[in-house]
């Protein structure tokens, strides 16, 4: 028997999170639950130093210990998850948009804007990723605003391109043909028919990236460019428990797994509704 933990809903379907995928969806809104409660859950203030209780061990009153300022490190664990994720939910919705925006506009009206958008496009993804990241994060010195801006300049080519591609291929579809006949204009059926016919892919790239940028944060608060201490973040976490590894694993176990976990948990759920929709689409075309 296969239990149904969880579904989405899209326009005109409904995909439902089974087996690994509906785990994971739930293992990630256990977290993201403890992670928002944060103020009400913590035992202590996440910044609170207490030099007399430094590097406690595990104990009743620390479950995780303390670090190297006394701070206790559930607090701050729970405290670095609201960071993490309300940040990479934030850049990921910003490149969306900028990516949205950009590729519906060359892929709806083609020519010479769709090369000259391409163009740039190719540009920013012939160059390395993480390098060009770091370059911008580093010119721009460290902090929350590098970070942002370093996540949405290296991440908006690849939305753009993708919805160039779906804006391309449902711009033929015979009902967009008519509809324009019909004298409809181009802000009526790029609302109304296009963008409502892209939930689905946007979706899935939307759940994928999510999981990606909490990883770049996290990369970049462990080089010093990103987050800043005191900052209760899970990278800044890592970053601060590297000369204790040895001696004080827990201190960068701790964080280190907060990241693999929700990052796993969000591709697999992304992975999950985009092989239904795949299947589905497949079918819909074998009967065409």
């Amino acid at each position: 028997m296969k239990l149904e933990f969880a579904s989405i809903r899209l326009p005109g379907q409904r995909v439902m999170l089974k087996g690994a995928a509906g785990f994971a969806c739930l293992v990630l809104l256990l977290i993201l639950l403890c992670s928002f409660l944060a103020p009400w859950i913590a035992p202590y203030d996440p910044n609170q130093v207490n030099m007399s209780e430094r590097l406690a061990p595990l104990s009743p009153e620390h479950i995780l210990g303390t670090d190297t300022l006394g701070r206790d490190v559930f607090s701050r664990l729970l405290y670095g998850g609201r960071v993490s994720i309300l940040l990479a939910i934030a850049v990921t919705a910003v490149t969306m948009a900028l990516g949205l925006i950009i590729g519906t506009i060359g892929g709806y009206w083609g020519g010479w804007i769709d090369d000259l958008i391409q163009g740039i496009v190719s540009i920013f993804q012939g160059l390395p990723g993480l390098a060009f990241m770091l370059a911008i994060a580093g010119t721009l010195g460290p902090g929350i605003k590098s970070l942002f801006i370093a996540l949405i300049v290296t991440s908006w080519p690849d939305f753009s391109r993708v919805v160039r591609g779906e804006v391309m291929k449902i711009r033929e579809e015979s009902y967009v043909e008519g509809i324009r006949a019909l004298g409809a204009g181009h802000y009526y059926i790029i609302v109304r028919h296009i963008i409502p016919n892209m939930i689905g892919p946007l979706l899935v790239l939307f759940t994928i990236r999510i999981g990606r940028v909490i990883l770049s944060i996290a990369s970049l608060s462990f080089l010093g460019l990103g987050l800043q201490p005191p900052a209760a973040d899970w990278g800044v976490m890592v970053n601060d428990a590297r000369p204790y590894f040895r001696s004080y694993a827990h201190l960068m176990l701790a964080p280190g797994l907060c990241i693999a976990v929700v990052s796993l948990c969000i591709n697999w759920i992304g992975d999950h509704v985009r092989d239904k929709l795949d299947t589905k689409s497949s079918q819909e075309r074998s009967l065409l």
